[in-house]
């Protein structure tokens, strides 16, 4: 459950915690608006304590007798966030439906949408709030990020600088506008913006990282040594260090001071939690179980036959980003970008962050109806993003755990596996600024053992779905262009077309950690980079064993 109210409800919350019980009031029962207000003041105080069961008790004692209470309906939404948020969106869209003129209402609802990236309702109720209430600058970040989410990078921008003109001081406004930036190429207006946010402190640890990480330094910028004077703060929070070890190590891996680097990498990994590696592993099993030759064979036929899906999955660095720029080059292609309709579709069906146990279940009794409404459910999703496009692309790397339900309900679905070196992929996801929903990554153990779990499930996969999956590797991108291009554009079933070999010229928002690097040619540097780490990365290397390639 959310442990704190973003800083517009709790704005909102308090002007609508109701009266205070004079001795008269205790006197004598209390009318329900007041004796409702007054449960939910105390809901809120216990929110506030982090006694979040007390709060939800509250909530659900007032609903008891007052069943459209929007303001119960509302903060039980805020409980859910993080913890349970499509229960939180039924909240908020049974309080919406109680007071749809209530800013707050439609902007938590609209926040709760993107986070589960169900943009196009996301867009509908941000811009509703920011209608309502048109000095509310979350909105317009919010806003903002859903258009750019939604491929819809001009209206992002216009919704940010909205924003900008409201407050030119709120910490999200400039490094949310400059990210905006960055992914669609404007590097020198993004660096503007980063860089005027370091000057007034203005969100400052992530000013610095989006600014080391949207180029690649030939000498040590200035930036550097105001990085380094800000971690020797002893009252630096943990959430800033990791931030800025980060970006210290990306300069200095830049200029190929590879075991200073690694310090820094270490660093921004320390506290960073505990992955439960033997869940994973269950998880993988439980798939395998799931998806056998002999379980798989009953659902021949089943879902729905577009070719219209494409799923370009694999580890993450391991060339997703540069494989989808360069098939939706082509102009019958669209590239929706990391979207996680398909695991929402799976997590419907049971399929958690640690087990897949209910998920299997619900797998083995799908019927050929049901299937066919899920794979339904999912096109009129993307098409919303490319009505016109003949094919289109999800990047969701880990998506590389559900091909089996792909399989199943989208049985001419084209599904393209990024291999990269599995040395310089897990080096890369230890390096980079990539982590929510990636905590594997917490040292070069961990990321080495979880590798050899998706290894061992990519190799099922491909047992029990013989031809399926087209194999691209990055090196084979790396030292023959033109002719891997040519193969993943034949894989789609397209016509060749020459716009695909000036993907870097193709004028889009690119959304991941490898923003600035697809928007350069091919380059050869990234290939077996893991050799400068020398003796440091032996622990990698022992994890990965045999899939190692010293």
């Amino acid at each position: 459950m959310s442990t704190r109210l973003p800083p517009a409800w709790s704005k909102h919350l308090k002007g609508l915690s109701g009266p205070k019980a004079s001795p008269a009031m205790k006197a004598r029962p209390l009318p329900r608006s007041q004796a409702d207000g007054l449960l939910l003041k105390q809901a809120l105080e216990f929110q506030q304590a982090k006694r979040l069961p007390e709060a939800e008790e509250l909530c659900h004692r007032v609903l008891a007798r007052t069943p459209n209470n929007a303001l119960a309906l509302y903060i039980l939404g805020t409980l859910g966030i993080g913890f349970d948020n499509e229960l939180s969106i039924k909240y908020f869209e049974r309080a919406v439906s109680q007071d749809p003129q209530n800013p707050y209402f439609h902007f938590s609802l609209g926040d709760t949408y993107l986070k589960v990236e169900e943009y196009a309702r996301a867009i509908m109720h941000l811009r509703r709030a920011s209608e309502l209430k048109p000095d509310l600058v979350e909105a317009f970040c919010s806003l903002g990020l859903a258009h750019l989410e939604f491929g819809e990078a001009d209206s992002a921008l216009s919704a940010y600088e909205r924003a900008l003109e409201i407050n030119r001081d709120h910490p999200l406004v400039r490094t949310s506008l400059a990210s905006a930036l960055i992914s669609v190429g404007r590097m020198d207006e993004a660096a503007a913006h980063l860089k005027e946010s370091i000057e007034r402190r203005l969100d400052l640890a992530t000013a610095y990282s989006a600014y080391i990480f949207s180029r690649k330094f030939t000498e040590e910028p200035p930036e550097f040594a105001s990085m380094m004077r800000e971690l020797s703060n002893p009252n630096l929070d943990p959430a800033s260090s990791q931030q800025l070890h980060r970006a210290a190590g990306k300069v200095l891996n830049d200029l190929r001071r590879y075991e200073d680097a690694l310090d820094h990498f270490h660093k921004a990994k320390e506290n960073t939690g505990y992955y439960d590696l033997a869940s994973y592993r269950g998880k993988i099993d439980s798939l395998i179980r799931t998806f056998s030759p002999a379980n798989a064979a009953p659902r021949v036929g089943y879902g729905d036959p577009s070719e219209i899906p494409v799923f370009v999955l694999g580890m993450p660095r391991s060339g997703t980003t540069l494989t989808e720029q360069i098939c939706s080059s082509h102009p019958d292609v669209h590239g929706v970008g990391e979207i996680g309709k398909l695991r929402r579709i799976a997590l419907s069906l049971g399929f958690t962050p640690k087990s897949a146990e209910a998920f299997n279940r619900s797998v083995r009794s799908m019927t050929a109806p049901h299937s066919r409404t899920l794979a339904e459910d999912y096109l009129s999703y993307v098409r919303q993003m490319a009505p016109n496009a003949l094919r289109i692309i999800d990047k969701r790397t880990h998506n590389f755990e559900l091909i089996g339900l792909i399989a199943t309900i989208f049985p001419n679905a084209r599904i393209i596996h990024c291999r990269r070196d599995a040395i310089d992929t897990c080096l890369s996801c230890f390096t980079s600024n990539i982590n929510q929903g990636h905590t594997y990554i917490t040292d070069l153990t961990t990321v080495g053992l979880y590798y050899r779990e998706y290894d061992r499930l990519m190799r099922h996969w491909q047992a029990v779905f013989p031809g399926r999956i087209f194999e691209n590797r990055y090196e084979d991108m790396i030292s023959d262009q033109e002719g891997q291009s040519r193969r993943l554009i034949d894989y789609l079933g397209l016509e060749w077309n020459d716009t695909c070999l000036r993907f870097f010229d193709k004028d889009s928002s690119v959304r991941t950690a490898s923003s600035w690097q697809v928007r350069q040619p091919v380059y050869k540097s990234s290939v077996k980079r893991w050799r400068g780490y020398g003796s440091k990365i032996q622990p990698l290397i022992a994890a990965l064993g045999d899939l190692a390639e010293v």
